[in-house]
């Protein structure tokens, strides 16, 4: 199974760039594993919300591919625990999905299609955070999954 971390918006920041590297990398001890960022529209300035989302909504529903299994992370989903997460994935992996991509919409979450394109929606916390600190929680929360998958020392319950 390949595990795609997905993002609208910009490149990584600089302040956040090296741990959701450095996590990313270690995923690939366990999955391949890899980042998409996908670009707001070029003039996204200009237009609403609901045009933006819409606009966000056709460059991302392009990109999947119908077997993707589809993990948006928006407010209103579920939560998990680390261990959860952690089933999550192998019950991905035990179903042979080829695919998982985990989604962080735009600065306005998603349009309803991609809302309903999703096959799960995961909420990390009810706290909102910018955009790159939801890159680094998903890249170290995927690689803690993959260890408690292994038995392996870093998560500590």
């Amino acid at each position: 199974m390949k595990i795609e971390l997905w993002s609208v918006g910009k490149p990584h920041e600089s302040y956040a760039k090296m741990g959701i590297e450095d996590f990313s990398k270690r995923i690939n001890n366990y999955y391949p594993a890899s980042w998409h960022i996908i670009s707001p529209p070029k003039n996204a300035g200009s237009l609403s919300e609901a045009a933006l989302k819409k606009a966000e909504a056709t460059t991302i529903l392009q990109q999947l591919d119908a077997s993707d299994f589809l993990v948006l992370l928006d407010e209103r989903g579920q939560t998990f625990t680390s261990p959860k997460l952690a089933s999550f994935i192998q019950q991905r992996a035990n179903e042979s999905t080829r695919k998982i991509v985990f989604l962080i919409g735009g600065a306005f979450g998603v349009d309803e299609t991609v809302f309903t394109r999703a096959n799960f929606c995961w909420s990390l916390s009810p706290l909102i955070f910018p955009h790159m600190l939801v890159r680094l929680i998903l890249a170290e929360q995927v690689y803690r999954a993959c260890t408690i998958l292994r038995n392996e020392k870093y998560h500590h319950n």
